[in-house]
């Protein structure tokens, strides 16, 4: 069957609620944390007209419930997944998601490099309050995707590594203000907006601002918070930014915004 582009990305469901991302190759059919239950993933999928006897791929980001939960659940399932998360994650989140045959286990280190036929996938240590947070940028046939949440802030060095990707997924979490006077206690504010928290619409804005490029088409505001944050709040505010300083929203690149109850467009680059 004739493959269109390089990729076909979904985020499935990106929320404090759970998160599973899902990216389509010519060969490969490949799952970014699987942080829901697996009938939830499985309907997900479905919505998408996806079969989960497909996926081949499974990439751990770390270790906490809302990017892991499933991820045992889908390996015992579906034994032709196999699962990429490297070692301190594996050794984090091994007692919560249950037994995983070790035939699906791959260990992948941060900051490697790894190629599975057309399909060349780059891991990036991410700052966050895990065993060992990463993420990673895809890339198939010169076209690139890369994917951060759940950091507390971004170095220069991870924006110069995913610049100018085709399309982003990136964290747009809280409201700075909704935040500081929300209902959380203050360690719990702390938490989030210390460096090994979550990254605020304005943070976001910012670090877009110097990795967004000429190739992009495509960025996803991901991993919002229910509390401190707004779908509409999210969006104007990242998109405000951009445009200020010269990137018009809807024109060069599309700004999705995204849930945990329903998927994204599947979008192709």
């Amino acid at each position: 069957m004739f493959f269109k582009g390089a990729m076909k990305i979904c985020l499935l469901s990106s929320g404090s609620g759970g998160n599973s991302t899902y990216i389509q190759t010519a060969h490969h059919q490949v799952l970014l944390d699987a942080g829901l239950s697996g009938v939830k993933i499985r309907h997900l999928l479905h919505l998408i007209h996806r079969d989960p006897r497909q996926i081949d791929m499974l990439l751990v980001s770390h270790e906490h419930s809302d990017h892991s939960k499933g991820v045992g659940i889908l390996a015992r399932k579906y034994h032709n997944i196999k699962v990429f998360a490297n070692q301190k994650t594996w050794d984090a989140m091994a007692p919560k998601i249950g037994f995983v045959d070790p035939s699906q286990r791959r260990i992948f280190p941060e900051g490697k490099t790894m190629s599975f036929g057309d399909l060349d996938i780059q891991s990036f240590g991410t700052s966050h309050d895990a065993a060992d947070s990463q993420y990673y940028k895809v890339t198939c046939r010169g076209k690139s995707f890369a994917m951060i949440t759940d950091a507390g802030y971004v170095s220069r060095h991870i924006q110069k590594l995913i610049m100018n990707c085709e399309a982003f997924a990136m964290e747009s979490n809280y409201d700075t203000e909704m935040l500081r006077h929300g209902p959380y206690s203050w360690p719990l504010k702390r938490r989030i907006l210390s460096d090994v928290g979550h990254l605020s619409n304005d943070q976001t804005a910012d670090i877009l601002l110097n990795v967004i490029g000429n190739k992009t088409k495509y960025v996803f505001l991901a991993h919002r918070s229910h509390n401190n944050n707004t779908m509409e709040l999210a969006h104007d505010t990242v998109a405000n930014v951009l445009m200020r300083n010269g990137l018009p929203v809807g024109r060069d690149f599309k700004l999705y915004d995204t849930d945990v109850e329903m998927p994204t467009p599947l979008v192709t680059i």
